[in-house]
């Protein structure tokens, strides 16, 4: 019995079926895969531009070939189309389609309110506490080099609330300079008002408000013969003026972030120079996933489209290539950002330099990012020599257990592929059930947990597995891969060499029992190491959460009366259990919920 093929797509009486009107259009192949997301201000138009045209790019001709099915969505306006295209794309990854990889939320300064002796601190995530978020910064390393100014400078407090409210004596901060320590009343509300105003003026970008503020005070201080105060205020105003000398840039008074874009050996980079209020917040370099053939003004369509509409938006955005589209994404910007956005590529003087600075930087992180993805290559294609593979592996998954004295037992797996580590794929197992600190029994369950899914056919299935440990953890991998019936993965065994040295691995083939000492000077071998010490880190960083979080909780269960929603708030009117440790029976009572009887029981349980 033959089975019938179904026909090929015809593209042509498609195209004929169209609407001129603006949308947006998704290519699917004959598996269902989602091929490419597009948007059209006239879809006729667009969509038969891959079907009517005699050649082709070689990228365009390869995708358009796959083509099975095209889906269409129709919008109101080509801004609407450009938005949805946006969304698509985020959400499901298209195969040809340029894809910014960067799903991590941004880093604030968070002032909190509501209090008489608000805080500073570092925030990521929803902003939805009461008080005031500065940002968004490029990096962490910005938000914290941002931070230790604002305690040289004002002195605002930046400890947790359980830390504040428990003090009974200033602490180090205030030894060495750093806060006024409000936590004992050392400032009146009224003197860290004026702090914490002062402070909101600076992040605002308000410095000189601020300097005139201080060296009007310094002239009162003086006139009242208030000399000690008139020198502390002088040395503010010092301060402020040398960190202004610093961070100041010329010519950037306004809000705006620098784009440039540089792409070689079909790898492009993005660098971004952001600018707030006349102050260089630092760069940031993203590496776009990049079909074949992109240029320059594709990828900055895709990454202000991908990267702006679901974040604050400067007023100015200087490119390094004109593209297409700039006008509807500049009116959307300014819809989402409810201010004006101007999207620049010819620019002068200081903006020019800006650029010029943004595509040295490109080229450079571009470069070396080659030169590592090359190292990376030369490595996977010596283990697949070594190891005497047909092809070199696309994905190498590694296994550890870590516990103490058998508590808490936590099992990882990490993967890498020919980029380096993917760590979205990266998975921890709590391992249950067996005798504490039987590894092998650890190791058998956590593989058996992971390849179960691979066989029912679920699950991506790696071309190396490489086990921490030698022949006994070995069996294990090949007894689990054995009862459910997985075949062609080739197991590995990374046993510690006689000094447990740095480079005197063996690898313990699983399939002919074969040792290798590959050595030192060995690519693969400094591949398998980075793998392994991975998997080791990612074990035992999920092995102490576990056991801290057991150590927590079963303390304080073991009081009568202390219930789930108790323990939570005990625990984060304290910050931890040492906190609590630390507290008297009438520090316990402030707690909501705790009267004295239960105050003295949990007194007397953590206290032997």
């Amino acid at each position: 019995m033959s089975s019938t093929q179904p026909p090929p797509f015809d593209g042509k009486a498609f195209v004929s079926t169209l609407t001129s009107s603006p949308g947006v259009y998704r290519y699917f192949d004959a598996a269902g895969e989602l091929l490419y997301v597009g948007k059209a201000g006239n879809l006729k138009k667009r969509v038969g531009s891959y079907f009517l045209k005699p050649r082709m790019e070689p990228r365009i001709a390869a995708m358009v070939a796959q083509i099975a099915r095209v889906d269409i969505t129709v919008t109101r306006t080509e801004g609407e189309a450009l938005l949805l295209e946006s969304q698509l794309i985020k959400s499901l990854k298209p195969r040809y389609n340029i894809l910014l990889r960067d799903d991590k939320s941004y880093p604030y300064i968070y002032l909190s309110g509501g209090e008489d002796y608000p805080r500073l601190a570092f925030h990521r995530g929803a902003r939805n506490l009461p008080g005031r978020y500065f940002g968004p910064y490029p990096s962490t390393y910005a938000v914290r080099e941002s931070l230790s100014l604002m305690q040289k400078l004002f002195k605002v407090r930046q400890c947790e609330d359980s830390y504040f409210r428990n003090r009974s004596r200033p602490c180090l901060q205030h030894q060495i300079g750093r806060c006024t320590a409000p936590c004992v009343r050392l400032i009146s509300v009224e003197d860290y008002r004026s702090d914490v105003r002062h402070a909101e003026m600076f992040l605002e970008g308000r410095s000189n408000a601020v300097i005139d503020e201080l060296a009007e005070a310094m002239e009162r201080a003086s006139k009242s013969l208030q000399f000690e105060r008139a020198a502390t205020l002088r040395d503010q105003v010092a301060a402020l003026r040398q960190l202004q000398a610093q961070h100041h840039v010329h010519g950037a008074s306004a809000d705006m972030d620098v784009i440039a874009c540089r792409i070689e050996s079909g790898m492009a980079c993005i660098s971004v120079l952001f600018f707030r209020n006349g102050i260089s917040l630092g760069t940031r370099d993203f590496f776009p996933r990049l079909p074949l053939d992109a240029e320059p003004s594709d990828v900055l369509t895709q990454f202000i489209a991908q990267y702006y509409l679901d974040r604050p938006v400067p007023r100015e955005l200087i490119l390094g290539e004109p593209i297409a589209d700039q006008e509807i994404l500049a009116e959307l910007l300014a819809q989402q950002s409810g201010h004006a956005v101007e999207l620049k590529s010819s620019v002068r003087g200081d903006r020019a330099q800006f650029l010029q600075m943004a595509e040295r930087n490109a080229q450079a992180s571009l470069t070396a990012r080659l030169a590592s993805r090359q190292t990376l290559g030369a490595r996977f294609d010596d283990l697949q020599k070594i190891l005497e593979l047909a092809v070199s592996p696309r994905r190498i998954e590694c296994f550890d257990i870590s516990h103490t004295m058998g508590e808490a037992t936590v099992a990882s797996c990490v993967v890498f592929g020919p980029e380096g580590p993917e760590k979205s794929h990266y998975r921890r197992f709590n391992i249950a059930g067996i005798t504490p600190g039987d590894d092998y029994a650890a190791m058998h369950q956590a593989l058996t947990r992971r390849f179960r899914k691979v066989a029912e056919g679920e699950g991506v299935r790696p071309d190396i597995l490489l086990i921490d440990g030698g022949s006994g953890q070995v069996a294990q991998a090949l007894d689990v891969l054995k009862e459910l019936g997985v075949a062609g993965i080739e197991v590995v065994g990374v046993a510690k060499g006689p000094g447990r040295r740095a480079g005197e691995e063996t690898l313990v083939l699983a399939d002919s029992g074969r040792e290798l000492h590959p050595g030192s000077s060995s690519p693969a071998l400094h591949l398998v190491a980075a793998v392994r010490d991975e998997a080791h880190r990612f074990a035992i960083s999920g092995h102490r959460k576990r056991r801290e979080k057991a150590r927590e909780r079963s303390v304080l269960e073991d009081v009568q009366g202390i219930g789930a929603r108790r323990r939570s708030a005990l625990l984060k009117a304290f910050g931890g259990l040492a906190g609590v440790e630390s507290a008297g029976v009438e520090e316990l009572m402030q707690v909501k919920g705790i009267d004295r009887g239960l105050a003295e029981r949990i007194y007397a349980s953590l206290h032997g």
